[in-house]
């Protein structure tokens, strides 16, 4: 079985423990690993170096796609491993880590990491940790269910540490399209010009003399923790689909719309689950995770074609997909991050972006990242990549949180992601605001009698209609704009 997957024959030879993989990293190191959304992330050797670190201490700086699974995170940060961590995360130990200022974490822009690392910016990779389904005759490593930054990381690292996951299924093999952007300047247009557009090559081309070690693993993916559709996500998906059948009534777009991109987690799916019982048909989708939701679309027959950077399912799709990945695969490709979320293709593809805020403010300004303006939840990720290049860049929340203790809609956000000038539509289960074309004194109207909860609707209007008596473009009271924020802090609920 080895033999199959190991095709280039002197890299058998580089077989090793996880334990004698781990040995490699050094004090001090920069480590690019793969995993992209809790998919396709080395997992043998990561928790054979946080249990050497339990007994020989060391600090890493890390990088990946995006967030990992298997509780890595936790197990590595448990084990005082991780100095600095990049570009983004998803787990709980890790973020309490980075809110008291144990780990240093840098949030960015998903598509700028490796352009960063390509021209020296930020501190070179020393070793990458790749997961993979197979090694080509060439030396080429086939990714498994991601592909994230693993390209640029193999490409740029001083050496290549390969898991060999023996669980993934080898029908992965030619579902990924690498394509490595050309330098600057004068740098090439990337030729994506529809979801489909496969462009690169099925392996990450890499000198075999490269691969320093293999490890077999065996350990599956961990599977996503969305909850299914409630009657508020079901609200807020009802009205976007009110929205886009308006958009085909006026004739900007067909009854295929424009290719979706829709942001990880339980609404974002939800919202794309709605799409299920509408008149759209032959829908693509250009995003950066493939979800529950689009193999469900797929299986409707909704769905043509999806292209994105991970695959990452509940357990129940996952039983499902993974045999019939051979049916699927001619409806899927799995690109590089840089590629997946690159401002120039979605700007060219035209997209609809659908993304989760936190909160947003009477103005359209949209916080995705920091609870209460300073406690870091997961990240930016892929969301300012897509607003600000999309044909539609719309934000959905649900309009309280913690019990109606916290109100989504305030006066101004407590930390700003994404500025009014990038977001086009805001929609709570209350209602979707289309901000297109208003002036900010328009916005808040239309966000206040549309967007907010009840219980908060009269305190936000009474606000404003203060505010506006103090004149001015975009008119605050700012000794009170974050007011509600520090009632929260200090009372434990925005209503003071």
């Amino acid at each position: 079985m080895l033999r199959d997957r190991i095709r280039h024959r002197p890299l058998m030879d580089k077989l090793v423990t996880a334990d004698e993989a781990a040995a490699m990293i050094e004090d001090g190191m920069v480590i690019g690993m793969s995993g992209f959304t809790r998919a396709g992330e080395a997992k043998a050797v990561p928790l054979a170096l946080a249990e050497r670190a339990r007994k020989h201490p060391l600090k890493i700086t890390l990088m990946t796609g995006a967030s990992l699974g298997n509780d890595l995170d936790k197990t590595l940060v448990d084990a005082h491993v991780v100095a600095r961590r990049m570009p983004f995360q998803s787990d709980p130990a890790l973020r309490k880590a980075i809110n008291a200022g144990e780990v240093m974490f840098i949030d960015q822009h998903l598509s700028e990491t490796v352009e960063q690392l390509r021209t020296g910016q930020i501190a070179p990779v020393d070793i990458a940790i790749i997961e993979a389904v197979a090694i080509t005759e060439h030396g080429g490593i086939v990714p498994t269910t991601s592909v994230g930054n693993s390209a640029s990381f193999a490409i740029l690292a001083k050496k290549v540490i390969i898991e060999l996951n023996l669980s993934q299924p080898t029908t992965l093999e030619g579902l990924h399209d690498i394509y490595i952007p050309s330098k600057r300047p004068a740098r090439m247009p990337i030729p994506v010009v529809t979801p489909e557009s496969r462009v690169g090559l099925p392996y990450i081309p890499i000198p075999p003399e490269k691969i320093a070690a293999i490890v077999v693993s065996e350990k599956h993916d961990s599977s996503a923790t969305i909850q299914p559709p409630d009657n508020d996500t079901r609200a807020i998906a009802g009205h976007l689909i009110e929205l886009l059948l308006e958009e085909v009534r006026q004739g900007r777009m067909g009854h295929d719309l424009l290719p979706l991109q829709a942001g990880i987690g339980t609404i974002a799916n939800a919202v794309l689950h709605g799409f299920i019982d509408t008149p759209f048909h032959d829908l693509k989708m250009y995003s950066e995770v493939l979800q529950d939701s689009t193999f469900e679309l797929i299986d409707a027959g909704k769905m043509s074609f999806a292209s994105a950077s991970s695959i990452t399912l509940s357990a129940e799709m996952y039983q499902k997909v993974l045999p019939k990945l051979a049916e699927y695969k001619h409806h899927l490709v799995l690109r590089p991050q840089e590629i997946s979320n690159h401002p120039e293709v979605i700007r060219r593809l035209g997209l609809i972006c659908i993304n989760t805020a936190l909160e947003f403010d009477i103005y359209g300004n949209v916080n995705s990242t920091h609870v209460g303006g300073t406690q870091m939840m997961n990240g930016i990720g892929g969301s300012g990549d897509f607003a600000r290049n999309a044909y539609l860049s719309i934000f959905v929340t649900k309009s309280i949180a913690k019990n109606g203790a916290i109100s989504s809609v305030v006066p101004m956000v407590s930390h700003v992601d994404h500025t009014e000038h990038d977001v086009d539509i805001v929609v709570t289960e209350q209602g979707l605001a289309d901000l297109r074309g208003l002036a900010p004194r328009e916005r808040a109207r239309l966000i206040i009698d549309r967007c907010v909860h009840p219980n908060y609707r009269e305190a936000l209007d009474d606000y404003y209609q203060r505010a506006v008596s103090r004149g001015g473009h975009t008119p605050h009271i700012l000794e009170e704009a974050l007011s509600w924020h520090q009632a929260l802090r200090e009372k434990g609920s925005m209503r003071g």
